[in-house]
């Protein structure tokens, strides 16, 4: 089978996992993939730095998605890159985070397989990972949370999403997606049981310039995203381990609110 940097590996789809953001992320894998490329078809996420490694003759394009406004639909995006490939270009699927983790990628997998032709995936920093990293939020800790869970925030009929026993004490939960649906998400999460006091993160644009960590408690939450005008990229975490990216200064305001909140 020919390798990756084979300039006759000809005619096949490189999902490529870009990262939270910032390009010194990429993996080596990734500025491999980039420097072969036909096509690339990316997101709208991609800081357009990524794109210098892309050889001039490369063709690029935007599939960018916004909340109820995509370019393309996932399966015109399948069939554009099924189309590409066919014709003989080596198509590198340029995904912000992991293409396997909240990114479709295993569908555009799927369509490919489907179609009969070769794909591979250069995994990449998730959103989750490099976004906690830069605050220094440790998603576990052998003394705060021995689990952590990734679930989706937007998805549909969020309020019949089993999400019992994924946040609480121990646990670490990271929601992507989710600021416009912050009030909610903090709600069906009360309502699971899980204390209005529990500490949460909201990183915004993490990994990129002008960067926010912003902390509260669970209750709060809806009222933080709207007061601070959160926007998307954004991920947020609840857990203990909240407390442990800024403890020394954070623990005294936290004991605060929750007293408040009493």
């Amino acid at each position: 089978m020919a390798s990756l940097l084979d300039p006759q590996a000809r005619g096949k789809v490189i999902l490529v996992g870009a990262g939270p953001g910032d390009p010194g992320l990429l993996t080596l894998r990734a500025v491999e993939a980039l420097k072969i490329a036909d096509i690339v078809v990316h997101d709208g996420l991609i800081d357009p730095s990524i794109l210098d490694y892309v050889p001039a003759h490369a063709q690029r394009i935007s599939v960018a998605k916004q909340r109820a406004r995509h370019t393309l639909p996932q399966e015109a995006i399948n069939a554009l890159i099924v189309a590409h490939v066919k014709a003989g270009s080596i198509v590198v699927r340029l995904k912000g985070g992991d293409p396997f983790v909240f990114g479709r990628g295993g569908e555009e997998v799927e369509a490919v397989r489907a179609a009969g032709l070769p794909v591979e995936v250069v995994p990449g920093v998730s959103a989750a990972l490099g976004c906690a990293a830069e605050a220094m939020l440790p998603l576990t800790h052998r003394d705060w949370s021995s689990a952590v869970s990734f679930v989706a925030g937007q998805c549909k009929g969020l309020s019949e999403q089993d999400w019992s026993g994924l946040a609480g004490q121990g646990r670490t939960l990271v929601i992507y997606m989710g600021v416009a649906n912050a009030r909610a998400i903090a709600d069906k999460l009360m309502t699971d049981g899980v204390a209005p006091e529990m500490p949460v993160a909201v990183l915004e644009r993490g990994t990129l310039p002008n960067a926010r960590a912003l902390r509260t408690l669970l209750a709060d939450l809806g009222d933080l995203v709207e007061r601070d005008a959160v926007a998307s990229p954004a991920i947020i975490i609840v857990g203990e381990v909240v407390l442990l990216s800024d403890a020394e200064n954070r623990l005294a305001a936290f004991a605060s609110q929750a007293e408040a909140l009493a």
